[in-house]
């Protein structure tokens, strides 16, 4: 929506090259968005929030400037399945997006609610895309991911949450939006206006049912998600916290416990200071872009 808005607004002003500019691409796996990142063939990314820590331990020169959303995860099993508490799922195969995703976080801290770990159960590395299917076909017992890919399921009638971190991580956090430092020290006007945008956009979406709809209509499309825009509209509305928006602050002691969180998981080997992977000065002066789509 940031991307679209700001596209929106040059059109719309006519005045050739004294405006900023930027734009969506879209990637298939964490692996190209990291590897692109990292090589400079992007700039901007959303990557998830414990992969920038460990690019910061490894004095990778990017910093997170934004979050993304929060809640938005789910861990889906079949419909027609008798798991409805973790127990049930001992020794069963449970499909994540990577051991760097928030999603494994989640999945973890169910687990340990009734006091298994993830040796209890047979975890398994998949992209997204692929785990509705999965389930459907009972290659995996259940799923934890980021949405719509639960939600899919879910219309489809094949599966149902067994949890949503709406309900037991409200405040989650996983996509931010990474910046190479470069382009921080190069252009921090532009960083900026990103941030200005990507602010305005969440602040849009949680303002109004309308504005909702009209995202799904618009990230739909091949260019953007890709994605059936009745499976996004069914993410915007059920529940309408499903995925939130609005609230995009970088708070030190929800990253802090993040890091934690990945510390006892293994998928980062040690701490690392909030300085070294946030610069929050964008998220402190944003003055939130006027969307009009």
């Amino acid at each position: 929506m940031a991307c679209v808005a700001r596209a929106t607004d040059n059109r719309a002003a006519k005045v050739a090259g004294l405006l900023f500019e930027f734009e969506y691409s879209k990637y298939s796996g964490w692996p190209e968005v990291k590897e692109s990142l990292m090589a400079g063939r992007i700039q901007a990314a959303y990557m998830l929030a414990p992969l920038v820590m460990d690019l910061a331990t490894k004095d990778v020169p990017v910093k997170t400037v934004s979050i993304g959303h929060r809640s938005g995860a789910v861990i889906m099993v079949r419909t027609d399945s008798p798991y409805r508490k973790f127990h049930d799922l001992m020794g069963k195969r449970i499909a994540i997006p990577s051991r760097f995703a928030v999603d494994f976080l989640f999945l973890r801290k169910m687990l340990a609610k009734e006091g298994m770990s993830d040796k209890d159960v047979r975890i398994v590395e998949m992209p997204p895309p692929d785990m509705p299917a999965a389930l459907y076909a009972k290659a995996v017992d259940a799923y934890c991911t980021g949405e719509p890919y639960g939600a899919a399921a879910q219309r489809a009638g094949y599966a149902v949450p067994l949890r949503m971190t709406r309900d037991e991580w409200p405040s989650y956090i996983c996509c931010v939006l990474t910046v190479r430092q470069e382009l921080i020290d190069q252009n921090p006007g532009l960083v900026q206006d990103l941030v200005n945008y990507v602010q305005g956009a969440g602040h849009w979406l949680d303002a109004g049912r309308d504005h909702r709809t009209r995202a799904a209509e618009i990230s739909a499309d091949r260019k953007y998600f890709n994605q059936d825009r009745a499976v996004i509209q069914y993410v915007m509305e059920n529940p309408t916290d499903r995925v939130t928006y609005g609230d995009l602050r970088m708070i030190k002691e929800e990253f802090d416990d993040l890091m934690q969180l990945s510390l006892q998981a293994g998928t980062l080997k040690r701490p690392i200071a909030f300085e070294r992977y946030i610069d929050d000065r964008f998220v402190k002066a944003a003055i939130p872009a006027r969307i009009a789509l």
